[in-house]
C-alpha cells in the first residue's frame, strides 16, 4: 500500500512546466485545472503547482496529518518553482512569497480558506523590502500575512487584528490604508504579534517551511468547516470529493497606484448582457474585495451604477492594462464556451490572471448567455441546453421577493410552488374568495381538500400547516402557477376565532403575511415583489428544446383557464384531465351529492343525466382550445367520500332538495366513509359497481368529440380507466366503454372515432402492464399513487417526517418531487418494458407531478416512454428538460451539422 502512495502522482506543476489540464479536474479541483489549462493556452498565470484532491482525502484519513510521500512530491515542485521564478522560499534577500487556496472539484465560492504572502517572517520581510526597493510595500503584506494565518490556521478571531488596525488609524487620524507610512505599519505588525503572543501563548511562527504545511493542513481542514459542509448540503455536493490546494506565486496589486487587484465577469451576471462586468481596487491585494473590507470601483464605464458616475473605473485609469484584460477575458470566454468569474492583479501594469471559472449567474442571465452565444457560433442547440438548467427556468416564471426589502421571518414550511405572495390571511375558501373581491389574499388552512379550489383561485398564495409537495393544495396551486407553502407544522388555524398561530406569534384574519414558495419562507407583514419578465431569450430556448426533443410535453388541464394557459405555454396536448375537479363547481356538486346517496339504480341515471350536458360542454370547451391535438381524459376516480356533505347545513340542503329526512341523509353519508379512502371504493371500482357513472361520462366524452367534429375540428379523445389492478379489471372497463360508445353511435347515425387506455397507479398494475397494454391504445403512470403504493406512503402525511428522512440519507430527495428510482423507478422500467413488448405500438405517458421535475424527466426519457404531462405552468421547465435530455438531441444536431 505504501509503495503504491509513493508511486502515485499528488503533485501537479503548472508554469514552464504545466502537467495537468481540464481532463483531469476531479484530480486538480475547479481552480487548479483552471490555472493548468490557462497555462496550456498561454495565459499569463503565476506559475505554482496543485496538490491533489486525493491528498486531500488521504491528509483526512491519516488523522489529519500529511503523509511524508505528499510532502516530498511537494518539496520537489517547490524546487521547480524555486528555479523557475529565480525567488527562494524563506531567502533572506530574493524571498519567494506564495498564495495557497483552496480549489474544491466544484466551485464552492468563498466556503474554504486561503492565506496571501506566505513566505514572510522578520527577515524574509527586509529581503522583500530591499529586493523591491519599496520597504512600506513589503512590511504592509507582512501585516496582512499575520493576520491572514493567524485567523486561517492560529484560529485567532481577525476582529481583534481588524480593531487593532482601524485604532491605529483612528488614533493617527488616517483614512486611507495607504496613508500609513512604514514606521506605522511596523507598529501594526508588532500590536499584531501581541495578539498572537496573548491568544497562543506562543510568538508568531518564524519557520516559513513549518508555516507552508501548515497553511496546507488548515486547506484540507477547510473542506470540513461547518459553512462548507452546508454549502454542499443545499447545492448537493457529495463530501467524500475533498478539495486541492493551489500553491501559486504571489503577485501584488499592493505595489503602489500602477498596481491593482479585481474581479470581473465575462458578460453581466445578472442581466446576460454582453458587456465585461465587475470591480477593482488599485493598491490592493484580492483579500481587500472579496472580504467586503473596502468599495471598489467599476472595472469599465458600462458596470457603473448611475449614481456612481464620478467613481473613475479601470477603463478610464488604466487604459493599457484594462485593454490587456479585455483581451484575455474575450480568450478565456471563447475556449471554455461560456461565462467566465476571473480574479485577477495588475502588478506595475502587467495584467495576471489567477483563477477562471464558469460563472454563477441568475436564470434571466443564463438564458440570454446561452441565446446570445448560439447567435454568435460560439455553442450549438446541444451545448445551449447542456448549459441551462432547467430548474432555473421555473424561477423566471413566478414573482420573486425583492432581495432588499426587510423581513420578518415567522416560520418555515416545504416550498411547494414557487413565487411569492402577498396577501391578507384568510383562514377559509369562503372568506378568500370574499376578501379577494378586494385585497390580495393568502389562504391558510391547516389543510385543504378539492372544495377549497375556489378560495385557492381566488387567493394569490396558499400556506398549510399539513400536507406534502404533492398534496392538493401543493398540486392545484403549483397547477394555477401560485406560490404554495405546505407542511409548515408550526402554524395552527383556529376557526372558532378566527386567528392563525404561529409559534408565539397570535395573527388574526385580515392581517398582512408573505410567503415564498421557493423558499417555504413565511414572513409577517408585505414584503414587495418583483414580476419577472419573459422576453424572446426565453422563447428561444423553449424552441430550441422542442427542435430536440423526443419526448412530447402534454399538460394536466380540466379547466377552460388551464387549457388556456397550457396552450400559451405549448403544450402539445392534454395528458391527463381529472374529470372528479369538475363535479366540485357550485353549480353541481349538490347534484352529485344528490346522485351518490340515491339508493336505487333509475334515480342515479336521472340525476347522472342532469350532469351529463354539463360535462359535455367542460369537454367541448377543451377539445376546441386544443384544437386538434390529443386529449386525455381520465373517468371519475376519488374516493366517494370526498363528495359527501360535511357539516349540519350542508346535510340539511341535501335533505330538502331530495326530499328525504335529514336521518336518512346521515346514514346514508355514514355508509360512504371508508377507512382508508385512497385504497377504498374509488377509480373504476366505481364503475364496477356504478356502471352508470363511466356511462354517462364516456357519452359526454363522445358527444363533445361528435360537436366539435361539425366545426372542423378533428379530435381524437383518449378515455382513461383509473385505478386498474389487472387485465381482466381492464377488460371489463374497456367493454363498458365500447358498449356505451355503440349505444350512443346508434343514436346519433355516425361512427366516432377514441382510444382507450388506463392509468398504472398501483403496483399491482405495473405487475400486470404486459397484460393491461395488450388491450389498451395507451397507458399512462400516475407516478403520485404509485409512489404512495410502493413505499407505503401518504403524500399528505408525509410532511410530518419526510425532511428528516433526507436529513438522515433514507432519501436523497423527496421521492414525491423526484422520482424514487430504485423502487418506483425499477417498477416503472419493468413495466414500461412488458407493454413494449406485448403491444409494440402503445402509447405510453407519465402524468404524476414528477413529470415536471426535470431529475424525473431524465431518467423517463431513460426508460423510452413518449410523453410527460404536468401542470401547465411547469410545462415551460419540462420543455427545457426533455430538450436536453432528450436521448435523440445530439443525434439531430449532428446530422444538421
Amino acid at each position: 500500500m505504501n509503495k503504491q502512495n509513493f508511486a502515485k502522482k499528488y503533485v501537479y506543476n503548472f508554469g514552464a512546466v504545466t502537467e495537468g489540464d481540464d481532463s483531469v479536474r476531479h484530480v486538480l479541483g475547479n481552480k487548479g485545472a483552471g490555472l493548468a489549462q490557462m497555462c496550456k493556452i498561454q495565459i499569463p498565470v503565476p506559475p505554482g503547482f496543485t496538490i491533489s484532491t486525493e491528498a486531500c482525502n488521504e491528509y483526512a484519513q491519516n488523522s489529519n496529518s500529511l503523509p511524508n510521500h505528499v510532502k516530498s512530491q511537494v518539496k520537489s515542485a517547490l524546487e521547480l518553482l524555486e528555479t523557475e521564478t529565480r525567488l527562494k522560499l524563506g531567502d533572506a534577500n530574493t524571498p519567494l512569497l506564495v498564495s495557497v487556496r483552496s480549489g474544491a472539484q466544484i466551485s464552492m465560492p468563498g466556503m474554504m480558506e486561503t492565506i496571501l504572502n506566505l513566505g514572510l517572517n522578520d527577515i524574509t520581510v527586509e529581503g522583500l523590502a530591499r529586493s523591491t526597493n519599496n520597504p512600506k510595500f513589503a512590511y504592509d503584506c507582512y501585516r496582512r500575512y499575520i493576520e491572514m494565518y493567524s485567523h486561517v490556521v492560529l484560529k485567532i478571531d481577525k476582529i481583534k487584528f481588524e480593531n487593532t488596525f482601524h485604532n491605529r488609524k483612528n488614533l493617527l487620524d488616517i483614512k486611507e490604508d495607504c496613508d500609513l507610512s512604514v514606521d506605522d505599519i511596523k507598529m501594526v505588525i508588532s500590536e499584531y504579534k501581541d495578539i498572537v503572543k496573548v491568544a497562543s501563548g506562543k510568538s508568531f511562527p518564524q519557520d516559513i517551511e513549518e508555516q507552508l504545511w501548515m497553511a496546507i493542513a488548515a486547506v484540507f481542514q477547510s473542506w470540513n468547516t461547518p459553512r462548507a459542509v452546508k454549502y454542499r448540503e443545499i447545492y448537493g455536493i457529495t463530501d467524500n470529493l475533498g478539495t486541492a490546494v493551489n500553491v501559486q506565486t504571489m503577485v501584488f496589486g499592493n505595489k503602489g497606484n500602477n498596481s491593482a487587484t479585481g474581479v470581473t465577469f465575462t458578460r453581466n451576471p445578472s442581466t446576460g448582457e454582453k458587456e465585461i462586468f465587475g470591480e477593482f481596487l488599485i493598491n490592493a491585494q484580492g483579500e481587500d474585495i472579496v472580504s467586503g473590507v473596502k468599495t471598489p470601483n467599476p472595472i469599465n464605464i458600462s458596470s457603473k451604477e448611475p449614481d456612481l458616475n464620478n467613481v473613475p473605473s479601470m477603463e478610464e485609469l488604466m487604459p493599457q492594462a484594462y485593454g490587456e484584460l479585455k483581451n484575455i477575458l474575450q480568450k478565456l470566454e471563447r475556449h471554455y464556451n461560456d461565462m467566465q468569474d476571473v480574479e485577477f492583479t495588475v502588478e506595475e501594469g502587467k495584467c495576471w490572471i489567477l483563477q477562471t471559472r464558469s460563472g454563477k449567474r441568475t436564470a434571466t442571465a443564463a438564458i440570454r448567455i446561452a441565446i446570445d452565444m448560439l447567435n454568435e457560433g460560439i455553442l450549438n442547440k446541444n451545448q445551449v441546453l447542456n448549459s441551462i438548467e432547467p430548474n432555473l427556468v421555473e424561477k423566471i416564471l413566478h414573482p420573486n421577493l425583492d432581495p432588499k426589502a426587510l423581513k420578518t421571518l415567522l416560520t418555515k414550511g416545504l416550498p411547494a410552488s414557487p413565487g411569492a405572495a402577498s396577501g391578507k390571511i384568510a383562514l377559509s375558501s369562503e372568506r378568500a374568495e370574499t376578501m379577494a373581491r378586494n385585497d390580495n389574499v393568502i389562504l391558510v388552512r391547516n389543510e385543504t381538500s378539492p372544495e377549497d379550489i375556489g378560495g385557492i383561485d381566488a387567493s394569490s398564495g396558499v400556506l398549510t400547516g399539513r400536507g406534502g409537495m404533492t398534496s392538493h393544495a401543493a398540486v392545484v396551486a403549483r397547477g394555477m402557477g401560485k406560490p404554495c407553502i405546505t407542511g409548515a407544522s408550526e402554524i395552527l388555524v383556529n376557526t372558532k376565532t378566527n386567528t392563525l398561530k404561529i409559534n408565539d406569534a397570535v395573527l388574526s384574519e385580515g392581517d398582512y403575511i408573505t410567503i415564498n414558495g421557493a423558499t417555504g419562507e413565511v414572513f409577517l407583514g408585505s414584503v414587495a415583489t418583483i414580476q419577472p419578465k419573459l422576453d424572446g431569450y426565453f422563447k428561444d430556448l423553449v424552441t430550441i428544446a422542442e427542435s430536440v426533443a423526443l419526448l412530447k410535453v402534454m399538460a394536466n388541464a380540466e379547466t377552460i383557464k388551464d387549457a388556456q394557459t397550457a396552450k400559451s405555454f405549448g403544450a402539445e396536448g392534454i395528458g391527463l384531465c381529472r374529470t372528479e375537479h369538475m363535479f366540485f363547481q357550485t353549480d353541481r356538486i349538490n347534484i352529485f351529492r344528490k346522485m351518490i346517496l340515491s339508493n336505487n339504480k333509475s334515480s342515479r341515471i336521472s340525476i347522472l343525466n342532469e350532469l351529463l350536458p354539463f360535462q359535455q360542454d367542460d369537454f367541448y370547451q377543451l377539445f376546441k382550445i386544443m384544437d386538434g391535438l390529443p386529449v386525455t381524459i381520465r373517468l371519475l376516480d376519488p374516493p366517494l367520500h370526498e363528495f359527501l356533505p360535511d357539516g349540519e347545513q350542508e346535510l340539511l340542503h341535501i335533505s330538502k332538495s331530495m326530499s328525504i329526512s335529514l336521518q336518512n341523509v346521515q346514514d346514508s353519508a355514514n355508509m360512504l366513509k371508508e377507512v382508508n379512502p385512497m385504497l377504498g371504493h374509488r377509480g373504476c371500482r366505481l364503475a364496477i359497481t356504478y356502471p352508470e357513472i363511466y356511462q354517462m361520462q364516456v357519452k359526454a366524452i363522445l358527444k363533445a368529440a361528435y360537436d366539435v367534429k361539425h366545426e372542423g375540428i378533428n379530435v381524437i379523445p383518449e378515455i382513461m380507466v383509473p385505478l386498474v389492478m389487472n387485465g381482466i379489471e381492464f377488460l371489463k372497463m374497456k367493454k363498458l366503454i365500447i358498449d356505451t360508445a355503440e349505444e350512443l353511435e346508434k343514436e346519433l347515425g355516425v361512427k366516432i372515432d377514441y382510444k382507450i387506455g388506463s392509468m398504472i397507479e398501483l403496483p399491482a398494475a405495473a405487475i400486470n402492464a404486459g397484460e393491461i397494454a395488450k388491450e389498451a391504445d395507451f397507458i399512462s403512470f400516475g407516478t403520485n399513487d404509485l409512489t404512495q403504493t410502493v413505499l407505503g406512503i401518504s403524500r399528505d402525511d408525509a410532511g410530518k417526517f419526510l425532511r428528516e428522512y433526507m436529513d438522515k440519507d433514507i432519501f436523497k430527495k423527496d421521492p414525491f418531487s423526484s422520482i424514487d428510482q430504485k423502487t418506483v423507478g425499477k417498477l416503472l422500467t419493468m413495466a414500461v418494458l412488458e407493454s413494449r413488448k406485448s403491444n409494440p405500438k402503445i402509447k405510453i405517458g407519465i402524468c404524476g407531478e414528477h413529470a415536471g421535475d426535470p431529475n424525473s424527466i431524465e431518467f423517463f426519457d431513460s426508460i423510452k416512454v413518449d410523453y410527460v404531462s404536468c401542470s401547465p405552468f411547469r410545462i415551460p421547465v419540462a420543455k427545457v428538460a426533455v430538450g436536453k435530455y432528450g436521448s435523440v438531441a445530439s443525434v439531430k444536431i449532428q446530422c444538421k451539422k
